[in-house]
């Protein structure tokens, strides 16, 4: 997802009308950056040199600038740079992102892929916010009967809004909370239960904000081995989150004194009962149409592939009579003839690391066979199975493989670190926060964020106290606005995607483990199976941004039939 602020530096530093503003504001920077300023040059050669390199103002005022101070001239340039600011809005609206979109990584052709790899939920089957409540209510009732929790937390129905995915949670304070890609929490995301936690507080428990890489999760975001966090990366643990903070809630609110560790622990293992013991499975078989979204445009891309000659396979953790139900109600009976391999209960990401567990077919009837598998035959089922007998046995390696998924680590990782194939990450919160982002309130917001920004960078070297109040003020102002950017996401924890500026854990991770994502596979109708995807060059603080196109993809970076203006239908 291209942050607006590259879409603003592109616009600032290639667009004559703007070009004032860049001057009058400093040059904002992806990532809201300034460009340095340049130590005083040696040589006319020296000189030339940079002026060829930094198209861009300078970060310091200029002799001028110096010359006037005074409370009165800041004043006058905060005016102009908010009016000049505001009057880049118009342009700004215009390079609107399309939220059907993929985004690329890492270079990426299509036309070299010649299998295609699928997980099953949230890939190919999509679940209506009625799932999460059922998982939440059937986990609070488990802790209550079988756990012997207070009857009191049956008053706590599910929250929809209240968590996103990617938090992380200290089980041993029993704090949730959102952490960056530098692992600096984000103040203002730390939850007790329901309640925020006061940055004061946060600060005196972790000595900071930053969390040491030994308290970490370890590398699937799992709290083990004496780490102290957890990292919730799976759609399905949104519910988890929700629980953990309800029950967190009922004991402080009426004074019980427990033990954090135990808790999680009964929470995680009350959530994998809805799962391990078939509950959650049986409830979406018994009412279907309720659960899972109809999926025309999956059936669609599937059809697209198998068309082109592209050979399918599925590996999935979910169970046959799931996944068979499931299917037949997005695809249609024939599901299976679309598949070359399919594969259930795979127990990922041990799937990808495990060579001990063979693969064992399944009849139609659920019945496990106890022959040998010598070849994996296209329309039946296997179970468990390990990658590396996989790859031997269908010969499917490296980068001819696309394989998508929506858990980061148990999809994803292994097959990007070990086993070279390409992968694909499907993130259904996607196509939400680029609509938000599209909108007039977030650009002119975000604008004027960024403007305001490089002000204050810019004009702190006015060091008189008159002067550095008026500063104070800019910056007041500045965490005022950054509070309000994250409300536009989520009111506790914001975007998923970012923490103010820098990008979140979740992102970082996203971004070294998917060559590509999107918000749903149905993107992939927009786009021609000899398309290549090529990550935006996005300058480093370092560098000048040089292509007017950056930051932008109104036109060159999609295709024809994925080209979307605001106000359009999807």
């Amino acid at each position: 997802m291209a942050p607006l602020a590259s879409r603003f530096s592109s616009l600032l530093t290639n667009q004559r009308p703007f070009r004032r503003l860049a001057l009058g504001c400093g040059a904002v920077r992806a990532y809201g950056g300034l460009a340095p300023r340049p130590r005083a040059a040696r040589c006319p050669v020296a000189a030339r040199r940079h002026s060829l390199r930094s198209p861009v103002a300078p970060l310091s005022t200029s002799g001028t600038e110096r010359g006037r101070g005074g409370t009165g001239w800041l004043w006058s340039v905060y005016r102009d740079t908010k009016k000049k600011t505001e009057d880049s809005i118009p342009l700004i609206l215009n390079n609107a992102v399309n939220p059907n979109t993929i985004f690329a990584n890492n270079e990426m052709s299509l036309e070299d892929i010649e299998i295609y790899g699928f997980d099953y939920d949230y890939t190919l089957a999509f679940y209506s916010s009625h799932l999460h409540t059922l998982i939440f209510n059937i986990a609070r009732d488990i802790l209550v009967h079988e756990h012997r929790y207070p009857e009191g937390l049956r008053e706590y129905d599910y929250i929809p809004d209240f968590v996103i995915r990617g938090l992380h949670y200290d089980v041993q304070k029993a704090l949730l909370m959102k952490i960056d890609a530098f692992h600096y929490i984000q103040l203002g995301t730390v939850y007790r239960g329901l309640n925020p936690v006061p940055d004061k507080e946060v600060i005196a428990m972790y000595e900071g904000s930053h969390v040491p890489l030994e308290i970490m999760s370890d590398f699937y975001g799992k709290s083990s081995h004496g780490h102290t966090m957890k990292q919730f990366m799976d759609i399905f643990s949104l519910p988890e989150m929700t629980l953990l903070s309800c029950v967190n809630d009922y004991f402080m609110k009426h004074n019980i004194d427990y033990e954090p560790v135990h808790l999680y622990k009964d929470v995680k293992e009350a959530i994998g009962d809805v799962h391990v013991k078939g509950i959650l499975y049986r409830a979406v078989e018994a009412d279907i149409e309720k659960y899972i979204c109809y999926g025309e445009q999956t059936h669609a891309v599937l059809r697209k592939l198998s068309e082109n000659g592209k050979k399918m396979f599925l590996i999935t953790n979910s169970p046959f009579d799931f996944v068979d139900r499931g299917m037949n109600y997005i695809v249609g009976k024939d599901w299976r003839d679309l598949f070359d391999v399919v594969i259930v209960q795979a127990d990922k990401p041990s799937f990808f690391n495990d060579r001990r567990k063979p693969f064992r077919r399944i009849t139609d009837n659920g019945v496990l066979l106890w022959d040998r598998i010598h070849k994996l035959d296209k329309g039946k089922i296997y179970k468990q199975g390990n990658l590396y007998e996989f790859l031997r046995l269908t010969g499917w390696r490296g980068s001819k493989v696309l394989y998508f998924g929506d858990h980061i680590y148990s999809d994803l990782a292994d097959l990007t670190l070990k086993h070279g194939w390409r992968t694909g990450a499907i993130i259904p919160e996607l196509r939400k926060e680029i609509k938000i982002m599209n909108t007039e309130q977030y650009i002119h917001t975000m604008t004027w964020l960024q403007g305001l920004t490089s002000l204050v960078e810019r004009m702190q070297v006015y060091r008189d106290p008159a002067s550095q109040a008026v500063v104070q003020e800019w910056i007041k102002e500045r965490e005022d606005i950054r509070s309000q950017t994250k409300r536009f996401f989520n009111s506790q924890f914001g975007s998923l995607f970012r923490t103010y500026h820098n990008p979140t854990y979740f992102s970082r991770r996203l971004s070294r483990f998917a060559d590509i994502y999107m918000a749903s596979l149905s993107c992939l109708l927009d786009y021609d199976l000899r398309h290549t995807f090529f990550p935006r060059r996005n300058p480093l603080q370092h560098e000048s941004p040089f292509w007017p196109e950056q930051g932008s993809l109104s036109t060159a970076r999609v295709p024809m039939q994925a080209r979307w203006t605001q106000g359009s239908p999807e």
